[in-house]
């Protein structure tokens, strides 16, 4: 065939890709409205799963499977918008981290609002205001997320839920007006800073690293600071029109950052199955010798697996912890629900902050 040749019949594909993402659409619209009529939202984090994973089985190629998850978001994201207005608060502000994460798990044609600070995430979402947030969690190179912290206190005390994850490889950039050899300050978010310490080293040693209250700030104030540069994304670096001189800066080439998002306890999805749920718990345990040990116990006799145990002070007593955990498998599951039913014979507190896909 030849080049018009080829290009007429990608022409006649075109036009039947339309028709049939239309006809599916029509029927997503369908399906928004029963929703609608029995107060169920919108969004269905398990649902979604499952759709990503029936187009990756069905995927023979040459498209890859992260390109075609990519289209499918976005149909399902126009599809929302189309049932109802969906707003999505997050930790901005603009052209964040967390902003892109917010895209990467709801899609381009949802609403968004930034927010100043994580109480604010939840307060939009407890009023309202917005029916999801998202917030960052945890970093695969720093650990916790300092700033975040403040999220396991917050679900302690609310009936908000968390309902899915998303997880972003996080490519750090230098940005500046600068040379390198003339940028005397730095300026970022304090993870985004730990996460290039080594290569700040080796490449700007000259500079003083200042923490800001978001990679976005850092790139407004290089923008207009003579000797600064900022450590943000391609994304930032483009909205405010600065150059980057230093690509892929980050210290750990597998650099990623898990995301949390919060709605509503109705909002929360049924199991996958097959081992793809996530399940998160917070226990107070007593302080006795031996305690820590005894509550982890029944998940192991049970063959669940533990993937991750925090603690925080509870505030409430000198001393006296919470325990955050997340667990394989999903609250409705029959093993989730025996451990549930003999922790709480020995644990003042033991509550569930949401059962969600456990994308990874």
């Amino acid at each position: 065939m030849s080049l018009e040749e080829h290009r007429k019949r990608i022409d006649e594909l075109d036009q039947q890709i339309i028709k049939l993402i239309n006809e599916r659409t029509g029927e997503a619209v369908k399906i928004g409205k029963e929703k609608a009529a029995s107060g169920k939202a919108v969004f269905d984090a398990k649902r979604e799963a499952q759709v990503f994973d029936k187009v990756v089985s069905l995927n023979e190629g040459p498209i890859g499977n992260a390109a075609l998850k990519g289209i499918y978001r976005e149909m399902m994201s126009g599809n929302y918008a189309l049932q109802q207005s969906v707003r999505i608060a997050y930790l901005g502000p603009k052209a964040t981290f967390t902003h892109q994460a917010a895209v990467k798990q709801f899609g381009n044609s949802m609403e968004y609002r930034p927010m100043t600070t994580i109480n604010d995430v939840f307060a939009e979402v407890d009023k309202g205001e917005a029916d999801y947030g998202v917030i960052p969690i945890e970093n695969s190179a720093e650990g916790v997320v300092f700033h975040s912290l403040h999220s396991f206190d917050i679900l302690v005390g609310s009936d908000l839920k968390i309902v899915a994850q998303t997880f972003l490889p996080i490519t750090h950039h230098l940005i500046s007006n600068s040379k390198l050899e003339d940028i005397k300050k730095v300026y970022s978010k304090d993870q985004a800073i730990a996460q290039c310490r080594g290569w700040l080293r080796r490449h700007v040693p000259q500079a003083e690293t200042v923490d800001v209250s978001s990679t976005s700030e850092a790139v407004a104030i290089a923008a207009e600071e003579e000797g600064a540069a900022a450590i943000a994304s391609a994304l930032a670096a483009q909205e405010h029109g600065v150059p980057i001189v230093g690509e892929g800066i980050q210290d750990m080439n597998n650099n990623e950052t898990r995301f949390l998002v919060i709605g509503r306890e109705s909002a929360c999805p049924g199991p996958v199955g097959d081992g793809k749920d996530k399940t998160s718990l917070v226990l107070s345990i007593p302080d006795k010798a031996g305690n820590l040990q005894r509550c982890l116990e029944p998940f192991s006799r049970r063959n669940i697996n533990l993937v991750k145990i925090e603690s925080r002070p509870s505030r409430v007593k000198a001393w006296e912890y919470w325990f955050f955990v997340d667990v394989l498998g999903h609250i409705e599951d029959e093993p989730i629900q025996q451990v549930i039913a003999e922790l709480e014979k020995v644990c003042p507190v033991v509550k569930w902050l949401g059962s969600y896909p456990n994308e990874v």
